[in-house]
């Protein structure tokens, strides 16, 4: 996720961010330990704590800044297509975490795709 890292939008903050047309309806239950699951090439591969969701004003009116914690974490891929998982994602779908030197986390990624494509792991 060194893209995130190296976005010159972000440097200098204390925070990572993202901006969407609006805010989620259930604004108090995406804060109250809320996630945005990042869907890459059709996988849900991490996630970041959102941390604030604020107005900001663009070009084209007002926007959703998502503020979101400069923690990455990896997760266990899930097969998905894009969606807006930082309104609608239960925990009870949600992607595992992998947690740092879990022996999944050494398999190169195109191979865990298809492990979880066989429902190997």
């Amino acid at each position: 996720m060194e893209i995130r890292e190296a976005d010159v939008r972000n440097k200098g903050l204390n925070y990572n961010f993202h901006i969407t047309r609006s805010k989620p309806r259930r604004y108090d239950e995406v804060l109250d330990g809320g996630s945005l699951y990042w869907v890459i090439k059709g996988f849900i591969l991490a996630r970041q704590y959102i941390i604030s969701l604020d107005d900001v004003k663009t070009q084209s009116g007002t926007k959703c800044m998502i503020k979101l914690d400069k923690k990455i974490f990896l997760t266990e891929p899930q097969p998905r297509r894009a969606f807006q998982g930082w309104r609608y994602l239960e925990n009870s779908v949600a992607p595992v975490d992998l947690v740092r030197g879990e022996k999944l986390e050494n398999i190169p990624l195109e191979l865990r795709k298809e492990l979880k494509e066989l429902g190997l792991i």
